[in-house]
């Protein structure tokens, strides 16, 4: 698999890294976000552990899922 992306390709968040986007890390701060509000964060497989950690040690994380399911619930005909 190609590190290489395209304009199009989502990229991970993680500070400098430019692999595709393979998981969505869905959180919110509960001191300034509504309960329902979801930010995202996009991480490749070598960051999705990093990450999650980051967001979880604060108490912001609040899923964790493959890119392609959550486009697929968040497109059309999704949840």
């Amino acid at each position: 698999m190609s590190d290489e992306t395209s304009d199009e390709t989502p990229i991970c968040s993680a500070k400098g890294c430019r692999a595709a986007a393979v998981w969505v890390l869905a959180w919110n701060n509960p001191k300034i976000h509504t309960p329902e509000r979801r930010k995202t964060w996009l991480a490749c497989e070598e960051h999705r552990e990093h990450l999650s950690a980051f967001l979880g040690v604060r108490g912001f994380l609040k899923d964790v899922v493959r890119f392609e399911e959550w486009r697929a619930s968040e497109g059309p005909g999704g949840a």
